[in-house]
């Protein structure tokens, strides 16, 4: 586009307002302007961002975190081995991975993207000698009534080196991700959904001719276009849609780009308010021409602006409720004062990722072992007293030692994590009053509704970071003593 260009472009304004979903019923004008459709972006799908990763999702309690994070509003993908078998479990609304722990190969970056955290669920099937039945309830409440048998893979493929596979592959993507950060945007592995919460925002909204796009390519963001002056214009942007819901960075000290630049100051806009043209809280920052960077933008340092124009007395932002993040190269700095490394012409910003910074380090991965796994061959144990597992830990090719064996691949990795030990599992329903133990003494049994419902509160609790505990229902809510605080690092 040349700088002496001036004729509006009605289309692309009735473009930028119907990506951003301004006027919801302007879609029929823009059916009117010719040519239009053909770069017209159709927003559909979760505009939530990050991922949780959940392994064994067909299983017992995988199925229920499964379901418990999407109603919650989580970004759910499933790692299974059958995809057929799982939509009939899971439902057709579910996003698949399809791989197998104990395959290596079939575990790969791509299955990871985006992703902020694993939850795994993945045991080996125990089930009575003979096929099971109706009355295998007796079986899972301790009642010496069938002996049990492995079914399918052993437990030193899935619980231990399955386990250790998974972990690997996890190590990797979140070296990534140090645990004081979270993920908002990798544009390393962007997703359709992700290139599709993503639009140009340029003066054409209001009257000028600059012109951006944002494209996906080498593995970034590539926020590029040409700037003119012209019909005093002189801005171009890529923004967000609304997220929904809004981002709680609350815990974090701000926002981290990588980027590389080409030599401009650029500014970084973030919105808590959903209106399309409210108060933006505002940083700028330079750029060194082909030099990839860490742009670190403090909330404390946010800018309080409406349309370039500071506000004074605007409160601070609250991380708490973020809407919208947007890039813009422009003319203006604030007040009137122009940019002082602003050219007209073509420009170009790189854009690796966006992440928090500075937050308390969160669990990445949490792994559902089992009480017991430190019982067999422990001095002093009474095996008549022990749970059917530990009874009979060498017969089923020693299921307890190698869960161990996982939970120290775990531990040893590197990744912030927390493992749970539930007590013998029920079918029972609704969330227990529950009871953790540390030192693997307690004996019990709880539901697998409530083992759900706990994987899901470890996600954003900082105290269960790098814990090991066991956990039984209790009886009486008065003498639960369910307190992350009381647990102690490993």
């Amino acid at each position: 586009m040349s700088e002496n260009r001036s004729q509006w472009d009605l289309g692309r304004f009735v473009q930028t307002l119907t990506f951003f979903e301004v006027i919801p019923f302007i879609g029929w004008l823009q059916r009117l302007i010719p040519g239009s459709q053909d770069s017209a972006i159709v927003p559909t799908g979760e505009k939530r961002v990050g991922v949780v990763l959940v392994a064994g999702a067909t299983g017992g309690v995988g199925r229920r975190v499964v379901k418990r994070l999407m109603n919650r509003g989580y970004k759910v993908r499933s790692l299974v081995r059958d995809a057929e078998k799982a939509k009939e479990i899971l439902g057709d609304n579910v996003e698949l991975y399809v791989g197998d722990i104990t395959k290596p190969e079939t575990l790969t970056l791509e299955m990871m993207a985006d992703v902020t955290a694993v939850i795994c669920c993945t045991a080996v099937r125990v089930q009575p000698v003979g096929g099971d039945t109706p009355d295998r309830a007796k079986y899972n409440q301790g009642i010496k009534f069938y002996q049990p048998e492995i079914v399918g893979d052993t437990p030193e493929s899935v619980e231990y080196i399955g386990v250790k596979n998974l972990v690997e592959v996890a190590a990797k993507h979140f070296a990534t991700v140090p645990a004081d950060e979270k993920l908002i945007f990798d544009f390393t592995h962007p997703s359709e959904e992700l290139k599709r919460i993503w639009g140009a925002v340029d003066d054409v909204v209001m009257g000028g001719v600059s012109q951006s796009e944002i494209r996906f390519v080498e593995d970034t963001a590539l926020f590029t276009g040409n700037v003119s002056t012209a019909n005093s214009g002189g801005f171009a942007s890529v923004r967000t849609k609304n997220l929904e819901p809004q981002l709680n960075l609350s815990g974090y000290q701000g926002i981290k780009l990588r980027v590389r630049g080409d030599g401009k100051r650029y500014k970084c806009f973030i919105r808590t308010d959903t209106k399309w043209d409210g108060t933006a809280y505002s940083y700028s920052f330079d750029t060194v021409s082909n030099t990839w960077m860490d742009i670190y933008i403090p909330f404390a340092d946010l800018t309080a602006v409406f349309r370039a124009k500071t506000l004074k007395d605007a409160p601070a932002i609250d991380a708490s409720r973020i809407a919208s993040l947007q890039l813009m190269l422009s003319k203006f700095e604030y007040d009137g004062e122009l940019n002082p490394r602003f050219t007209p012409g073509g420009f170009a910003l790189q854009v690796e990722s966006i992440k928090a910074y500075g937050g308390a380090k969160l669990p990445q991965f949490i792994l559902v072992s089992s009480a017991g796994v430190t019982r067999p061959g422990r001095p002093g144990i009474n095996l008549e007293e022990e749970p059917p597992a530990v009874r009979l830990n060498d017969q089923l090719g020693g299921i307890l030692t190698w869960k161990w064996r996982g939970e120290e691949s775990l531990r040893h990795s590197g990744i912030p994590y927390t493992i749970i030990r539930p007590c013998a599992l029920t079918e029972e329903s609704g969330i227990q009053p529950l009871v953790f133990a540390q030192g693997d003494n307690i004996k019990g049994k709880v539901s697998r509704d409530s083992i759900a419902e706990l994987c899901l509160q470890v996600l954003e609790q900082p105290k269960a970071c790098n814990v090991t505990f066991e956990v039984k229902a209790e009886d009486s809510i008065a003498n639960a003593r369910a307190d992350f605080a009381s647990l102690q690092p490993d």
